[in-house]
């Protein structure tokens, strides 16, 4: 299926590693001038040439987005190649913290991390997609922040803003041309996720191979309809899809690519 996006240029922040850069990766592949985003320099620039080598075309920011020059300098090198179409939030942070861990300073800084960088990305990038009439905003969630675990609070918290300030957009882009939307994640396998469970699995008693592996941990931990954890390239599918025009019609969702682990009307 074509998405139809060779004439579009991505900006995936956060995407030298896990879903941003699987994102990247299938945008460019779809056709999308893409840009890299990242804090390491030579991570970008590796995907970058990787994508390149590949076919695509893809150029790279970099930049800290927790602050207001390191959110120029990307806007800046995004936009050194052309209009940016297309945004994508993704890059964030979080800390496996308690109730008692969690300190107000942490809920700070993970709430400029998590949703303020965003902010600032849609604030620099936006204006000029409303006035080419056409864009698209694409916001990373989770379910975490509808159906949040008693632990690392401050990090569930950011994922309900991310979902709250996603529909505040779509409602402010009424009319435009330019749609805003969630993808909200269950548990996605990473390396560092399966290097986890892998080193848990004994004490557990969830088997010696992976297939008994991620069965087990994900009915003790994450129980979901699918029965096991999501991959990388089913969060950027998403994403990819909703990034072209076969989408127009979708704005202020949030699109659940869970394996049916929140259930009922959301």
């Amino acid at each position: 299926m074509d998405l139809q996006l060779h004439d579009r240029r991505a900006l995936v922040t956060g995407s030298t590693s896990g879903l941003g850069e699987a994102t990247v990766r299938m945008l460019a592949a779809e056709g999308a001038a893409v840009v890299v985003h990242g804090r390491n320099a030579a991570r970008a620039q590796a995907i970058a040439d990787d994508i390149v080598a590949a076919g695509g075309r893809a150029s790279v920011a970099i930049g800290d987005l927790t602050t207001d020059a390191g959110a120029d300098a990307v806007a800046e090198a995004a936009l050194a190649g052309g209009p940016v179409d297309i945004l994508v939030n993704n890059a964030g942070a979080y800390e496996h913290l308690n109730w008692n861990e969690a300190t107000p300073q942490a809920w700070a800084e993970t709430y400029d991390q998590n949703v303020i960088s965003g902010v600032r990305m849609i604030q620099r990038l936006v204006p000029a997609m409303r006035e080419r009439d056409w864009g698209r905003v694409i916001t990373i969630g989770g379910g975490l922040g509808g159906q949040p675990m008693n632990t690392h609070p401050q990090y569930n918290a950011t994922l309900a803003a991310r979902h709250n300030l996603a529909v505040s957009l779509a409602r402010d882009l009424k009319g435009t041309g330019v749609t805003s939307n969630v993808v909200a994640p269950g548990a996605i396998l990473v390396p560092a996720v399966q290097d986890f469970l892998v080193g848990i699995a004994g004490d557990r008693g969830w088997g010696d191979t992976w297939a008994d592996i991620e069965l087990n941990s994900v009915r003790e931990l994450v129980p979901n309809d699918a029965n096991r954890f999501g991959r990388p390239d089913e969060i950027a599918g998403a994403v990819t899809y909703l990034c072209g025009p076969l989408a127009d019609y979708i704005t202020g969702a949030s699109i659940r690519v869970d394996g049916g682990t929140v259930r009922g009307v959301q």
